[in-house]
């Protein structure tokens, strides 16, 4: 099938339109990280088209052309990549059909990629607890890392949602705390009396820092911190406790724990920020074979006859 078809056309490029379509995602309220997100798939198709001869003004992007690029993606990246981009570039389109730029999108009755069924390894407790025995609670960065570290484990927050914490986010006494999640949208999370009592112990030690002044939470030697601060900060930790740990699979061990403990999994979707069942499945995926052990053993059905 040929990908390379070009006219002589008058009509915007991707690259002149990216600015616009940036513009209206703000509009929108979608939150920086989807504007971000968009936008890397807008510039990645562009680069694309490029390298390989094809077109970018807007009018001439047909179907074949988009399909290469997913082909690609697939051939590089991970599935969940690749689905995402190509979610991205739907909302491009649509855009452009929506601001008369062309008619109808190429993407048009395209299928997304195939999502590969993947499991997550969860960290055990015994991995979490190694985790947190590496943080010297005399130090600031240590009670700052245990403090995550439970956060993480307890709260089963999003990396860039721990990140974006602000001190009034936090009310440690009544173990509560707000954060803003995917879409700009607020929920209220509960953390328990150990996660209170080590964010307590950071506060007090955070209070003598340089960066006391900040709204940010969490805050390092050369302020507040970021999302790949945070991440290196657990990879550390991880490397010094000998365990394979990441923020992402924190999240997972929070939402394990809670689903082995026998909690309501309606629930759980508010705690955690899903919006589709679909979520509480693909996060049980990896232990549902030991909750179901564990349950089999409890009923003990043979010890009935």
């Amino acid at each position: 099938m040929p990908v390379s078809r070009q006219t002589i056309t008058t009509s915007p490029s991707l690259t002149d339109l990216a600015p616009s379509f940036a513009l209206s995602l703000r509009a929108g309220r979608r939150s920086p990280r989807t504007v971000q997100s968009y936008g890397e798939a807008l510039r990645q198709l562009v680069d694309f088209l490029e390298a390989n001869g094809m077109p970018t003004a807007i009018a001439d992007v047909h179907r074949e052309h988009v399909e290469a690029f997913v082909v690609s993606l697939v051939e590089r990246f991970s599935p969940a990549t690749a689905i995402v981009r190509f979610k991205s570039l739907q909302q491009l389109f649509g855009w452009c059909v929506s601001e008369g730029e062309i008619t109808v999108s190429p993407m048009a009755n395209m299928k997304p990629p195939k999502r590969r069924e993947e499991t997550v390894p969860v960290p055990s407790v015994d991995d979490v607890r190694a985790l947190l025995a590496t943080c010297d609670p005399k130090t600031l960065e240590g009670r700052r890392d245990e403090a995550i570290i439970r956060l993480f484990a307890d709260a089963g927050l999003r990396l860039a949602e721990l990140t974006s914490l602000r001190l009034t986010d936090i009310d440690r006494f009544k173990g509560e705390l707000y954060v803003a999640g995917k879409g700009d949208k607020w929920r209220r999370v509960g953390f328990s009396t150990k996660t209170a009592k080590a964010l307590d112990r950071y506060l007090r030690l955070r209070g003598q820092s340089p960066h006391a002044g900040l709204e940010a939470l969490w805050v390092g030697r050369r302020g507040a911190m970021g999302t790949s601060g945070i991440a290196q900060l657990i990879d550390r930790r991880a490397t010094e406790a000998g365990v394979e740990v990441h923020p992402h699979s924190l999240r997972h061990f929070a939402a394990h724990a809670w689903l082995a403990a026998g909690q309501n999994e309606n629930a759980l979707m508010k705690l955690m920020g899903w919006s589709s069942r679909s979520m509480v499945d693909r996060y049980a995926a990896a232990t549902a074979e030991d909750r179901a052990l564990a349950a089999q053993r409890a009923a003990a059905l043979g010890d009935q006859l």
